[in-house]
């Protein structure tokens, strides 16, 4: 009975979850201990609904990861979401049918990323990369660069500004929505038989033709799903800031990449868990919190944000390569 518990615990430490969650208590703990604003409500709040856009991208990162794949515009396809919804609705249309066109506008993205790889054997990266620039591209067009506020129109429909704007008590509805997409995610990434095909074919590509999976349309589906995780981000931020910044979802396509990678995810694909990515990402947000909280300079965050980047690349690497040495004794 003491051998099989004792086996337990090995094996909740051997996994990357159990690490990551014990890092972020314990850097919970020394900011609380050491930063005298990092328990005020106030400063927690910002934390929380932070989590709420970030973590929705996050979602959708680690499910195109584990596919083998890496989606770059994840950030300029946000913003583009939430472009079409808002002047959708700008127009007289109901918001929630403008959040699903916005939605679906961001799906189409995916499709689009989707088919180029698997059927012009384009890499993930090259084509993600310019479907970056041209989303923000779209964004600047429609809008000229300017601004969309949506205060009045959202004051009109106040059962939709509930969730980005309203509050269960003191706690803010947009963060409740994220743990709700993150549970039945984690639930649907784990248990499901469509991610077991997910997971087979990041993990060997070939093998998996072989066995009779479609491995294209899983990578179609694996870019859609990444694509409209992005979208549904976009209205929730809409929502939250009561418009559209032309700029908002820049670097969210780093912060996504890192979470997923911190949390377990492989960039070779086959690997990955909703749980240890939104871990990752929550290391990532108490690491910025801490760094203003200590009015440490934006071009030192900048650099800590991506040497946290690299780190993560590099952890990668190194596990891969453990894994390769071990397979070939």
């Amino acid at each position: 009975m003491k051998k099989s518990g004792k086996n337990l615990v090995k094996k909740l430490f051997e996994k990357r979850e159990t690490m990551l969650a014990l890092i972020v208590i314990v850097l919970f703990v020394i900011l609380a201990l050491s930063t005298r604003n990092f328990l005020k409500w106030s400063n927690l709040k910002v934390i929380i609904s932070s989590l709420s856009v970030d973590g929705i991208i996050v979602i959708g990162m680690t499910i195109v990861l584990i596919s083998g794949g890496i989606d770059l515009s994840v950030g300029s396809t946000m913003c583009l979401s939430m472009t079409v919804a808002a002047m959708l609705i700008k127009t007289g249309a109901n918001p929630w049918l403008g959040s699903v066109a916005g939605i679906a506008a961001a799906g189409a993205f995916g499709v689009v990323l989707g088919i180029l790889v698997t059927k012009l054997h384009l890499t993930h990266f090259i084509v993600s990369l310019c479907f970056m620039g041209i989303a923000r591209g779209l964004v600047y067009i429609l809008t000229s660069g300017s601004p969309i506020s949506l205060v009045q129109e959202l004051k009109d429909y106040p059962s939709f500004a509930f969730l980005g704007q309203g509050t269960l008590g003191q706690f803010p509805m947009a963060p409740v929505c994220f743990i709700v997409i993150a549970v039945v995610s984690a639930i649907y990434v784990k248990k499901s038989a469509g991610m077991r095909k997910v997971f087979y074919t990041g993990s060997n590509e070939n093998a998996a033709k072989y066995s009779g999976i479609k491995v294209d349309k899983v990578k179609i589906l694996a870019c859609i799903a990444c694509a409209a995780m992005a979208g549904i981000a976009g209205i929730i931020y809409m929502i939250r800031y009561s418009g559209v910044a032309v700029s908002a979802g820049e670097g969210g396509e780093m912060v996504a990449l890192s979470a997923a990678v911190i949390g377990g995810a492989s960039m070779n694909g086959g690997k990955g868990s909703i749980a240890g990515s939104v871990l990752g990402l929550v290391f990532i947000v108490l690491i910025q919190d801490a760094m203003t909280l200590m009015m440490v300079p934006s071009y030192w965050q900048d650099f800590v944000k991506y040497a946290i980047v690299l780190l993560a690349v590099c952890l990668d690497g190194i596990s891969l390569n453990r894994a390769y040495a071990a397979t070939n004794k």
